[in-house]
């Protein structure tokens, strides 16, 4: 076979006219990574990282000649440091088609003419059962993105050739032209792009690359419901075809009544924004209950039916490009009937609407320009009193968190429960009880030492409660004392434990409580140790993490001596704890130190048995030693492990 002629750069003497496609196929393979993120850059971001991940690989893996040859694309003027791809003929024709398909997706579809092949879902690639989304970068990238976002796809074009590609003006200018645009729509891209700041190195990091992917399942529950359904109308279709054949009414003994595939009245009015409720401003001063049905509804955008219509639409039907979360125990799916309005409002570049369904807290936001990047969160709320319904997140963003408080909180404050002998700091609120945003504690990245915990304060009429994120939409309630007989927590209760919060972080927390069970005397006169343990019950009742925390004499926090998601130790239905851990004492020794609250009358290991319910037993360092205990009653205690 003949080969191609050496790839010399169209427009010098001698140069080719035609690609061939074997010139294109090589030059394709090589920069295929720059292709597709080229084509990523450009297509619109209305169609989701999902389906634009696909579509970038499906225009770059279609940018070969239909033929054997194709004609060789424009010369360009001078490139800013060229590199030498800019002379390959070859890589020039494949990035023109690249960038024309990407053009053409983004452009609407008319009418009058046939839909261009790069404006439908792409046949190949295909995958089912898992969306494809490019790794997140940091908070750089995720800004350009969004301003990306607001351009059109010859600006975004632009501003692609000139960071990926290093053209200058005359290069894209002629580039755009030979993919199809006007001159007028080149040079208003060219204006266009220069009002985007200049960060051209973002365009290589991880969040700008399909081809370094992050997989996660789509919808499981949906899919499970689709199989179903498709069961169900296929036995329907059996079963309609077998009773048109029968003789008489046709549709057996229930008469007329509908189908039962036939639409349910109370989940179509779901979706109908009109029949929101909506709570008068001042139903809570009289009611009997203080929860969330009787938070008024709040905010700029309680009249935007639109807005309402689509935050319906994604709670019933969450589309793939839709990022849904939902605490654990908290049931995924549509509203049973009419929802609750809590608050509809703009915040932080963002449209936030907050929903309750009498058992979950539901918080849709997307973007304050267009839809893309929708997110919809989950939380049971279910049995929430006073103490559990003071605020609601309503915006995270930058490591920082805002609420919504309820109409009953008369001030906010924020606290370093690791500094309790520091004053709290008021906290700003909006006419509609949202507050100004502070640090939070549960979006410190992991490993990094915890240096602080920032509570909120709620103060109303009966009392000052104090609360913490953990990651999820609703903080938890802050608590102290025996577990039988709880109270309010204060600042010096969580000095020495509050870092241990960040177990509990992202599990359906809706309350912890910490407990100061015992104080021990150490061996060789090292001074006084404490014992607390700290329990965190979530909303569905099962998975409590209990953590037993040891406070060694002059330690500043306490350290993790044991935990459990399983026991019922340090709760209401079992006050009695029991837990040991090993010491080294300022001597050099080494001691199993336990100690068990005070249902635990004897605790024994290594054949002693200590003083009421502390133990402390010289040990070697590496010996396997069990510890036992026995409540008052004689029955056995077994140690939180």
């Amino acid at each position: 076979m003949e080969q191609p002629s050496p790839a010399r750069p169209p427009g010098t003497p001698g140069a080719p006219d035609v690609i061939h496609v074997e010139q294109a196929e090589a030059a394709l393979v090589e920069h295929y990574p720059r292709l597709v993120r080229l084509a990523y850059l450009v297509l619109p971001p209305g169609l989701g990282r999902n389906r634009r991940v696909l579509t970038a690989h499906s225009v770059a893996q279609r940018a070969l000649p239909r033929g054997r040859t194709a004609t060789a694309p424009p010369a360009l003027p001078a490139q800013r440091g060229s590199a030498p791809r800019g002379a390959d003929p070859g890589y020039g024709y494949v990035r023109l088609k690249v960038l024309r398909s990407a053009l053409e997706a983004g452009r609407p579809l008319l009418r009058a003419a046939w839909p261009k092949r790069s404006q439908l879902p792409p046949l190949l690639p295909r995958v089912r059962g898992l969306r494809l989304f490019p790794k997140s970068g940091g908070a750089d990238e995720l800004a350009l993105d969004q301003r990306l976002s607001a351009l059109s796809g010859p600006a975004r074009a632009v501003y692609a050739l000139r960071g990926l590609e290093h053209l200058d003006d005359d290069a894209v200018r002629t580039v755009l032209t030979a993919s199809g645009c006007t001159p007028q729509e080149t040079t208003a891209a060219l204006h266009e792009a220069d009002g985007v700041e200049v960060q051209y190195e973002l365009l290589t990091s991880p969040e700008f690359d399909p081809c370094s992917l992050h997989a996660r399942p789509t919808d499981l529950m949906r899919r499970r419901q689709h199989a179903k359904a498709a069961i169900a109308a296929a036995a329907a279709l059996l079963v309609c075809g077998a009773l048109l054949g029968l003789p008489g009414e046709g549709w057996g003994p229930d008469g007329a009544a509908a189908p039962p595939y036939a639409r349910n009245p109370a989940g179509q009015a779901a979706l109908d924004p009109a029949k929101l409720t909506r709570v008068a401003p001042a139903t809570w001063r009289s009611s009997a209950r203080t929860d969330f049905s009787v938070w008024p509804a709040r905010g700029s955008l309680t009249g935007d039916e639109a807005l309402l219509r689509r935050a319906l639409a994604v709670w019933a039907r969450p589309g793939e490009s839709v990022q849904v979360s939902a605490t654990p125990g908290t049931p995924a799916g549509a509203p049973p009937g009419p929802a609750q309005l809590l608050y509809a409002g703009e915040i932080d570049q963002a449209r936030v609407v907050l929903l309750y369904d009498g058992l979950r807290v539901v918080r849709y936001a997307e973007p304050a320009k267009g839809t893309s990047g929708a997110a919809l969160d989950l939380a049971r709320v279910d049995g929430a009193g006073a103490a559990q319904s003071g605020a609601v997140v309503v915006d995270r963003s930058d490591s920082n968190v805002r609420y919504l408080t309820a109409p009953w909180v008369t001030g906010a404050a924020v606290r370093d429960l690791l500094e309790p002998s520091d004053a709290a700091r008021p906290l700003a609120r909006t006419e509609d009880g949202v507050t100004a945003p502070f640090p939070s504690p549960a979006l410190a990245p992991a490993g990094q030492p915890c240096t602080g915990w920032n509570a909120l304060a709620l103060t109303s009429a009966d009392a000052t409660r104090y609360t913490s994120d953990l990651g999820e939409l609703v903080p938890a309630h802050l608590t102290s004392g025996a577990p039988d007989a709880p109270r309010e927590a204060r600042p010096d209760d969580w000095a020495a434990t509050a870092c241990s919060l960040a177990a509990a972080r992202s599990h359906g927390v809706r309350s912890v409580n910490a407990w100061a069970y015992a104080e021990q005397v150490m061996p060789e006169g090292n001074g006084r140790a404490e014992w607390v343990c700290t329990r965190a019950e979530t909303w569905r009742g099962g998975g409590p993490r209990t953590l037993a925390l040891f406070r060694a004499p002059g330690a500043e926090s306490a350290v993790v001596a044991a935990k459990s998601e399983t026991s019922a130790a340090c709760g209401e239905r079992d006050k009695a704890v029991l837990a040991g851990v090993r010491w080294k004492s300022r001597g050099g020794h080494w001691y199993l130190v336990a100690a068990g609250s005070d249902e635990v009358g004897s605790v024994r290991a290594a054949g002693a048995v200590g003083s009421g319910h502390v133990l402390a037993v010289r040990v070697a360092r590496g010996a396997d030693v069990t510890l036992a205990g026995v409540a008052d009653g004689g029955v056995d205690v077994s140690p939180l492990r």
